[in-house]
């Protein structure tokens, strides 16, 4: 689930930063929440 929201994240990150240059800060917190997003993944590890 965590992957998913970060790929996801990744992605629209990507995608901000190649159409809308003026909106820097809204797409780094994307990027921000991705790692994050990651990091809870791997701490949290995989559960059934």
């Amino acid at each position: 689930m965590f992957l998913i929201i970060a790929l996801v994240l990744v992605v629209l990150w990507i995608g901000g930063f190649v159409m809308f240059k003026s909106a820097g800060i809204l797409i780094h917190l994307l990027l921000i929440f991705a790692v994050i997003s990651v990091i809870g993944h791997f701490l949290t590890g995989r559960r059934a």
